[in-house]
């Protein structure tokens, strides 16, 4: 759940058990997996999960934008 992106306290709800236990089991298991990745592929095709912008409030005048003064 954790690699496919659930956090801490999403496992947590679901599986009925403290954050700081699915935390322990998240590096218990980390221990195990290898420092590196067993092929050096790269991927030809890729994808970007949640891709946020955030845009500020953007200041206009409206005398100006219409061609009144």
């Amino acid at each position: 759940m954790y690699v496919n992106g659930s956090g801490f306290r999403a496992i947590e709800r679901v599986k009925k058990v403290h954050h700081t236990t699915v935390i322990n089991w998240v590096k218990e298991v980390g221990k195990n997996l290898p420092d590196t990745p067993e092929k050096a592929e790269i991927p030809e095709v890729t994808e970007v999960d949640e891709l946020e912008t955030f845009v500020g409030k953007k200041k206009q005048n409206l005398a100006m934008d219409s061609g009144k003064s």
